[in-house]
């Protein structure tokens, strides 16, 4: 058997045979940088093909690219894409970076640290129903060489409302850390991205997480905005603003239509400038969308009855279906009202002015004209197109004393002949509100004063004068008709509607209630007049505030929508927003519907709006609600900085709400809320019981019971976050003997239980600093 023969040893002596490669076909420097200029974007093998080149040139081609990025001769955009410097792709992913002055946004292109030019992104194509995007979005666009720059072309949102944080900056030599503003946060945030140097401890900002969390310690977040110091007074606004991401301001495009609006003259409109017009308004009012006049009928059939005049701010005349203003409007949903500002939802050109119905001065209006019978029945209707003169601006506060035998050089004149007729015609209506019986539930509100630089100097509840009730049934029979006007003319609109509650809900008011030995049906329908009775039953006692809470939360949330379902609360089987259309982008849409089903121009709803009618409802729904918890934090915010020098004080308040962590307490002198923690409750073992609404104590029986009044300690005030924190005072209540005891198996609350040693543990919450004063306590570790 033969064996296989040894292969020979390599030469290494022997000279090595290499290939050998001619670079003639390589274009020179020039010729590379006039090629990619001339394509904007190409890379190495689209280059490659184009002269031509194969095999080693490639590899020769690539390393000369990379040598003319380092020089800066080249823009690289990727491992194998290069660019001309300043120049932008066909097409390509952006994220919203910069919003300038004038409201415009700007995107850049490539990663965050790449030096491409920033672009202005075009106004929205005309009827997109697609919301506008916001700062940190990312889309899809198409860039443009204009004479100034780039201009971007939005094809698609790619990550549109993609999670922001909004926090504090916390520097310390070790790290800077983002401390979120949400109270529901728990985590807080460790900061990247470029810039970091010029950041300073206490800025707030906005922040994207940037995914990779660790698995322990913060989460990485990078800033994309810089919007104000933890210690400006003004700063509780501009949180709620961006926590929840309001749009602010207006493009350009959209303030340049404002301006070039022209008051219409009378032309085929109807002259109401006759009529004696007056606007009631509260006192600090900047615009005036709604005024009223009013006369007894003389129409012989109707003896006893009144006919009311409400006109309303022709807005439809300056916001046209498809135009900046409309896709500004229709973003933002309605405007936004804060103690110190008002994000508006048209300009202060239009919303003070042109479609501000002002004293002595022609407006454009939407008028409609209502006869009411004697016993206050609504008998007919009819909307005209026209224009009108205001006789008069008044306060709520002016008209009233007017009535009350006080009037002013103002409002003595026009007593007789104009606010008393007003007064007799609102009596009618009253006697037809009445026998319709709507929800008679109380909300009282608070107002928060603000000195001229932005601090809190008095907190007070909101007065509710009979003018204020004037006005509202008066819009509120404006609101009604014309719902029922555009339903007789089979046109679709937007209603508000307002749900019958739920058997849940009711079950769970009656619950409550028979701890207080008041009787409910849990198996009668629910029904305005029901609640009604409980309501005024309750109204001189002991628990009337309480029970007006519960029947509030019983309640289901009203929104827009293009099916009618009624209006529960109002008692009301049509009802849609009409008279607000400067603030609400509803009631505009019902001033379109409105302008198309009587043939009053063409500047009425279009098909396109009716294809997305739907859609509207349903944004609109949604950026009302937003507005709602953005004023409710920002006034939050405003209360614990007026709290903030006031902890260790006494307050007393009443127990709105009860939950296995604690009670929730609302103050009365400033309708302040904030928990005892129940881990603060150190008496006993408190035990929740969700039928009796009570936390009770498992060894004494005693019970903090829902609706009981109560005084407490301030613990902590957080301006930042909106959070009081209390310490129950008052001793718990001795139970009626005859009331059941706990429930087994409700949940034990072991933070409750009494210590076995030492003083009780304070909330683990921490004060931040008030507004206007610099917080320089660093903390410890």
């Amino acid at each position: 058997m033969k064996l296989p023969r040894r292969p020979k040893k390599a030469d290494h002596t022997a000279p090595v045979r290499r290939p050998t490669h001619r670079h003639e076909g390589l274009p020179d420097d020039q010729a590379l940088l006039d090629a990619i200029a001339d394509m904007r974007e190409l890379d190495v093998g689209d280059l490659a093909r184009r002269f031509g080149l194969k095999g080693d040139d490639r590899r020769v081609l690539r390393q000369r690219l990379k040598a003319l990025a380092e020089s800066g001769k080249l823009a690289r955009n990727g491992r194998k894409s290069f660019g001309a410097l300043g120049a932008l792709p066909e097409t390509g992913v952006v994220e919203v970076v910069e919003r300038d002055v004038d409201g415009e946004l700007w995107v850049k292109w490539g990663k965050p640290d790449a030096q491409s030019p920033l672009a202005r992104l075009a106004p929205l194509k005309k009827n997109a129903a697609q919301t506008p995007p916001g700062m940190g979005d990312r889309l899809y666009v198409r860039f443009e060489k204009v004479s100034d720059g780039w201009v971007a072309h939005l094809i698609k949102v790619l990550d549109q409302g993609a999670p922001r944080i909004v926090g504090v900056v916390r520097r310390s030599k070790r790290e800077l850390r983002l401390e979120s503003v949400n109270r529901k946060e728990k985590n807080s945030f460790s900061l990247t991205g470029p810039n970091l140097e010029t950041l300073e401890d206490g800025d707030v900002v906005v922040a994207m997480p940037t995914g990779g969390a660790h698995k322990y310690g913060p989460k990485p977040a990078r800033v994309v905005e810089v919007v104000g110091k933890e210690d400006s007074p003004r700063i509780a606004s501009v949180m709620a603003i961006h926590s929840h991401g309001l749009p602010t301001g207006f493009t350009t495009v959209t303030e340049k239509e404002a301006e070039a609006a022209k008051a219409p003259g009378l032309g085929k409109s109807t002259d109401l400038r006759d009529l004696p017009f007056v606007t009631i308004d509260p006192a600090d009012a900047k615009d005036h969308d709604d005024a009223v006049y009013a006369h007894a009928d003389e129409d012989e059939k109707n003896p006893g009855g009144w006919v009311v005049w409400v006109a309303i701010a022709d807005v439809a005349h300056y916001v046209t279906p498809g135009s900046a203003l409309d896709r500004e409007a229709r973003e933002k949903g309605n405007s936004t009202y804060f103690p110190d500002r008002v994000e508006p939802m048209l300009p202060h050109v239009l919303s003070s002015g042109l479609c501000s119905l002002q004293e002595g001065e022609n407006r454009a209006t939407m008028a409609v004209r209502m006869v009411f019978s004697a016993d206050g029945k609504k008998i007919g209707h009819r909307f005209v197109r026209g224009l009108m003169r205001s006789a008069a601006k008044l306060s709520y506060e002016q008209a009233q004393a007017a009535i009350d035998g006080q009037p002013d050089d103002k409002t003595g004149p026009i007593l007789e002949t104009l606010l008393k007729p007003l007064w007799a015609a609102h009596a009618c209506l009253a006697k037809g509100r009445n026998a319709r019986q709507p929800l008679h539930i109380s909300s009282p509100e608070r107002r928060v004063h603000l000195d001229a630089d932005g601090n809190v100097v008095k907190i007070e509840p909101r007065v509710s004068l009979e003018a204020h009730g004037l006005i509202e049934e008066m819009m509120i029979q404006a609101n009604v008709s014309a719902a029922e006007e555009l339903e007789k003319h089979k046109t679709p609109l937007i209603y508000r509607v307002h749900e019958t509650p739920s058997q849940e809900k009711v079950g769970n008011l009656a619950d409550f209630l028979s701890t207080l030995g008041i009787p409910w049906n849990k198996g009668e329908p629910p029904r305005t007049e029901r609640f009604n009775r409980l309501l005024d039953a309750q109204k001189d006692g002991p628990n009337s505030e309480i029970i007006n809470e519960v029947v509030l939360r019983t309640q289901m949330q009203a929104h827009y929508s293009p099916d009618n379902v009624g209006h529960f609360g109002l008692n009301l089987d049509h009802y849609a927003h009409f008279t607000s259309p400067i603030r609400r982008y509803a009631d505009l849409v019902v001033h379109r519907a409105l302008i198309r089903a009587l043939k009053l121009g063409d500047d009425g709803l279009t098909d396109y709006d009716i294809k997305t009618i739907r859609d509207t409802a349903e944004h609109i729904t949604a950026t009302e609600r937003r507005s709602m918890q953005a004023e409710r934090e920002a006034i939050e915010r405003y209360i614990a900085a007026y709290l903030h020098d006031k902890v260790g004080a006494t307050f007393k308040g009443r127990i709105v709400g009860v939950t296995r962590f604690g009670l929730f307490v609302k103050l009365t002198e400033t309708g302040a809320d904030g928990i005892v923690p129940v881990s603060s409750l150190r008496d006993d073992y408190y035990v929740h019981d969700d039928v009796q609404h009570a936390l009770i104590g498992e060894r004494h029986g005693l019970r903090w019971r829902l609706g009981a009044q109560i005084e407490i300690e301030l613990m902590e005030a957080m301006p930042i976050t909106g959070g009081l924190v209390f310490k129950a005072l008052s001793e718990p209540e001795v139970p009626d003997p005859n009331a059941p005891r706990p429930r087994l198996g409700v949940r034990r609350q072991s933070a409750g239980r009494p210590s076995r040693g030492g003083p009780p543990k304070k909330p683990g919450l921490k004060s931040g600093p008030k507004f206007g004063e610099k917080n320089k306590k660093k903390k410890k570790r």
